[in-house]
C-alpha cells in the first residue's frame, strides 16, 4: 500500500498564490509531492458532459457515466454548446474560472476518468479493496464490499502540463480500458494497457483541457503528468468552486 505524504507547504502557497482568487492559470510550479506515484508523459484526450462520440459503441456517450446512469441531468445539461440533440466542446479560458459559458454545472466541471471501474466490473470490484491505496482508510474500509459505493468516484488528481497544475475529480471509467489496475495504481514506469486514441491514458474535462492549456479542444496529443491527492492536500482554486459529493447512482 502507498505511503502517503503531506505536500510541502512551499509548493501548497506557490499553487494557491499562482491561482489567486481570480482563477488565473497558475504560473510554472513544480509537480507537488502528493505520496502517491506520478505518472507521467501520458496521452490524454478530452471528454465532456453530454457527447455522443459514437452513439452505436456501448461506451460510446458521455450522457451517462461508469457511476451515473444520468450524468447529463445530475451535471446540469450539455458541458458545451448544446445544438438540438448535439453537444459541442467549447474553449475555456481563466477569465471564467474555466468554467461553461453556456450553462451552469450543478457539479464540479473539472473532471477526468481513469481506467479502472471499480463498480461495474466484476474484476476491478474485487480487487479494489486489495489494490486501492486508501481502500482501507476509515471513510472507506466498511464499504469496500458494498457494490453501491465507489471508492473512484469524486477521488481527486492533480495534473501537471509544462508547468501548469491544475486539479480534478474522477467521474468516470477509462478511455478505452476498465480494469488497467497495473497502471492506475502502478509506479511511475506503467503504461497504459489502451491501444485506442492514441494510448490515451486518461480523459479530461474541457475545464481541465483549458486550465492545462491544451493544444486542442479535442485531439490526442497532448500529454499529461498526473498522480492521486487526498482531500486535505487539494489547494483552493476554480476546482473548489463547485465540488463534487453525489455517490454511484
Amino acid at each position: 500500500m502507498t505511503t502517503r505524504r503531506t505536500p510541502s507547504a512551499a509548493i501548497t502557497l506557490a499553487v494557491v498564490a499562482a491561482v489567486g482568487v481570480t482563477g488565473c492559470a497558475p504560473a510554472p510550479t513544480p509537480r507537488p509531492d502528493t505520496g502517491y506515484p506520478w505518472h507521467t508523459g501520458i496521452v490524454s484526450t478530452t471528454f465532456w458532459v453530454g457527447e455522443v462520440f459514437d452513439p452505436n459503441a456501448s461506451d460510446g456517450s458521455q450522457r451517462i457515466s461508469t457511476y451515473d446512469s444520468d450524468w447529463l441531468g445530475s451535471y446540469g445539461g450539455c458541458d458545451g454548446i448544446a445544438d438540438g440533440d448535439d453537444c459541442r466542446t467549447e474553449e475555456r479560458d481563466a477569465g471564467n474560472d474555466y468554467f461553461p459559458t453556456r450553462m451552469t454545472p450543478l457539479e464540479n466541471p473539472f473532471y477526468l476518468d481513469l481506467p479502472f471501474d471499480d463498480v461495474n466490473d466484476d474484476e476491478g470490484f474485487a480487487a479494489r479493496g486489495t489494490v486501492v491505496p486508501w481502500a482501507g482508510d476509515p471513510a472507506y474500509a466498511d464499504v469496500v464490499d458494498d457494490r453501491s459505493v465507489s471508492l473512484m468516484k469524486n477521488r481527486w488528481v492533480v495534473l501537471h502540463k509544462d508547468g501548469r497544475v491544475c486539479y480534478g475529480q474522477i467521474q468516470d471509467a477509462g478511455p478505452g480500458e476498465y480494469r488497467d489496475a497495473a497502471y492506475v495504481f502502478g509506479a511511475d514506469d506503467r503504461r497504459p494497457a489502451n491501444a485506442r486514441y492514441n494510448g490515451a491514458g486518461l480523459d479530461v474535462s474541457p475545464a481541465l483541457n483549458g486550465c492545462l492549456g491544451f493544444a486542442d479542444l479535442d485531439g490526442d496529443d497532448d500529454r499529461v503528468d498526473w498522480a492521486f491527492v487526498d482531500d486535505a492536500d487539494v489547494p483552493p482554486g476554480p476546482w473548489t468552486r463547485i465540488v463534487t459529493t453525489s455517490p454511484v447512482r
